[in-house]
């Protein structure tokens, strides 16, 4: 059996406003933007820069009881995390672009850490890990 994990929904407020953070704070590219006319909405996905791995898909809040979990979809704790094979190249950049890191880089037996919070107030995990030795 061969399975892996290929895309996490998160709930957003608009397309347009989540497609342009994710693409221009977080250097994420646009995977497909499709509209879904039988549904009246699109099929937005995204991808962190040199991945092959997992895929967000952006989906639109469409009633009062997806709207309230935008922002809070694990219950305030870290929701995503994302890796990075160069911590301080990536989050000095995401400083400068206005993200908002919630808690300060740390180095952690497994490598070098911090939170950060996307537009909505989800947070993240932003880790450069420890390289195995050969």
């Amino acid at each position: 059996m061969n399975q892996f994990l290929a895309m996490v929904a998160v709930v957003v407020h608009d397309y347009d406003e989540a497609i342009k953070f994710y693409t221009e704070k977080l250097s994420f590219r646009l995977v497909e933007d499709t509209y879904q006319p039988e549904q009246d909405k699109r099929w937005v996905v995204v991808a962190p820069p040199g991945t092959g791995g997992a895929t967000l898909l952006l989906a639109r809040a469409s009633n009062d009881v997806q709207r309230a979990s935008i922002g809070n979809q694990t219950g305030g704790r870290v929701f995503l995390f994302l890796h990075t094979d160069d911590f301080w190249r990536d989050y000095n950049s995401m400083v400068d672009k206005g993200i908002r890191f919630v808690r300060e880089p740390k180095v952690e037996p497994y490598g070098t850490v911090a939170v950060f919070e996307d537009l909505y107030g989800n947070w993240w995990d932003f880790i450069e890990p420890v390289q195995p030795h050969a």
